[in-house]
């Protein structure tokens, strides 16, 4: 890494008198690598914990819901913390209780207490992520042209490498459950977590607080998850009680006055953690509309995918996790590319370009039958996913960034995130609603268990696809103008290109339909 690493030269280091920047950059780097390579490792392993723990298919999905929505929810919370408390002191203790909680995770007695556990990864997380970010910034400032230079390369090799680990966490994964069993995609996080956390006092700039503490809106971070989580809650359990039961209506109603809690809260609090007034730039409310969308039809793919594989076609962990490598390394390849096409085309047609060319994609795949092709079924489909999600991600990317002055930036990215982050978990929600109604439908028609699962997966799919066309509906009408190409600079499409990956691989996690294996 060191070979592809800026220049290692020298920079102020809290009270030391000089950081090594290739160093801090590994640090950070490895770091993202790790949150990255956790989700690929557990969505891998989730089909095995209904064996190995005993998990009902319905409740499989809070093993990613619980991170998702713990993660969007306090992210950014957790980017005034780290203003406010010191960005290297956030980094270590989020790490810090990033390890405790895989390793808790990994001790595991029954479902609910691995749920709790991926809860506080999430919540750790959200901590971790802003504060690395921040770090890696104040260590390649861009005060000259040359620092520009060095920021942009560090930003690459960031990007580059948090990428590759989901890809790789999709065939580590697969390699530990077969090996050892699912308890060991918890166990590889502790010792690096552990080990960065000790580093980063003699690697990593302070990140000293800001002097203002003007509150950090609890109340705010409460009320969207709390009510995100109900409504999540809420589309998971209307299978079991029913969508009309006491239970559903009230729970659904509870959420949904608990956004609207958080609406009236940011409205009238002195520093909410959303300031509304952001929302009245119409390419920032629309590329924040269109990224939900596209998530919520892009991330249950890849654990649709994933049960496809193992319960129907019958693989292993480790060759369900080879078959996904495609969709990771096609979007990468999209990404690469999507900049160049924003500055040639504009915004608005590489996004609706992009959500098209997925929507193919997962109507293709949703096709899949009991017993497909790889190539046919999956392969390709793959490829045609991938590179129309990473087209559209960029794109919006560039789209929710563009625009905003210096002290809007981490606010604007930290929406995007967010919307990105839910998008997945209420994506994966209703998606494996539809599943599971779809299976249970083909099990009383008389299918068999690989013809009544792959049907189902297949059914959530396809509405995947309609999400995707929605996305891009939403993107023709919420974007304006004819290319939405606000001023953008090469830097934005830059950064866009080279940060898209880390934020969609993570989540791809879900749940599986409330039916019997096919095993």
């Amino acid at each position: 890494m060191s070979a592809a690493a800026p220049n290692a030269a020298a920079a102020p280091l809290g009270g030391r008198a000089t950081i090594n920047r290739s160093a801090a950059l590994a640090l950070l780097a490895v770091t993202q690598f790790v949150l990255v390579l956790d989700a690929g490792i557990v969505g891998v392993a989730l089909p095995s914990l209904v064996k190995g723990l005993g998990f009902q298919q319905a409740d499989l999905s809070w093993v990613t819901n619980a991170y998702t929505l713990m993660f969007g929810g306090f992210l950014l919370l957790g980017g005034r913390l780290a203003d406010y408390l010191g960005r290297r002191r956030m980094f270590m203790g989020g790490l810090i209780l990033f390890s405790v909680a895989s390793l808790a995770g990994s001790l595991s007695p029954d479902p609910g207490f691995l749920i709790g556990a991926r809860a506080v990864q999430g919540f750790a997380a959200a901590v971790v992520s802003p504060a690395a970010l921040s770090l890696l910034l104040i260590s390649f400032p861009d005060n000259t042209d040359a620092e520009k230079a060095q920021r942009n390369k560090a930003l690459g090799v960031w990007g580059a490498v948090a990428g590759a680990g989901g890809a790789v966490g999709l065939i580590l994964g697969g390699m530990l459950t077969d090996w050892f069993g699912w308890q060991a995609c918890f166990w590889v996080n502790v010792p690096i977590g552990v080990l960065a956390a000790l580093l980063a006092p003699r690697i990593l700039p302070e990140g000293a607080p800001s002097g203002e503490r003007n509150g950090f809106d609890l109340a705010g971070a409460f009320t969207v998850t709390a009510g995100l989580a109900g409504i999540v809650f809420v589309l998971v359990n209307a299978q079991k009680v029913g969508w009309g039961s006491p239970e559903t209506l009230g729970l659904g109603a509870a959420g949904v006055a608990l956004l609207i809690a958080f609406v009236v809260i940011e409205g009238r609090t002195k520093q909410p953690l959303v300031p509304l007034s952001i929302f009245r730039r119409p390419v920032l409310r629309g590329a924040n509309v269109a990224s939900l969308l596209q998530v919520m039809g892009l991330m249950p793919a890849f654990f649709f995918m994933t049960l496809y594989t193992q319960q129907v076609l019958g693989y292993s962990p480790l060759k369900s996790g080879m078959s996904l490598v495609p969709i990771a390394v096609a979007i990468m390849v999209a990404a690469t590319a999507a900049g160049q096409l924003v500055a040639k085309v504009g915004i608005k047609l590489t996004t609706v370009g992009g959500m098209v060319v997925m929507a193919a994609g997962l109507l293709w795949v949703s096709g899949m039958p009991a017993d497909g092709s790889y190539v046919t079924d999956l392969l390709l489909p793959q490829i045609v996913i991938g590179l129309g999600g990473g087209m559209a991600w960029v794109a919006l990317t560039v789209a929710g960034t563009a625009g905003a002055s210096e002290a809007e930036s981490g606010l604007a990215s930290g929406l995007l995130n967010t919307a990105q982050q839910i998008g997945g978990a209420l994506g994966l929600a209703i998606l494996a609603a539809v599943a599971s109604a779809r299976t249970s439908h083909l099990f009383g028609t008389g299918d068999n268990a690989a013809q009544a699962l792959s049907g189902g997966f297949g059914t959530a799919l396809l509405a995947g696809a309609g999400l995707g066309v929605l996305g891009a509906v939403a993107t023709v009408f919420l974007l304006p103008g004819k290319n939405a190409m606000p001023a953008v600079d090469e830097h934005a499409i830059e950064l866009a290109e080279e940060t898209d990956h880390v934020a969609i691989l993570p989540v791809h996690e879900g749940r599986a339909p409330e039916t019997v294996s096919a095993n």
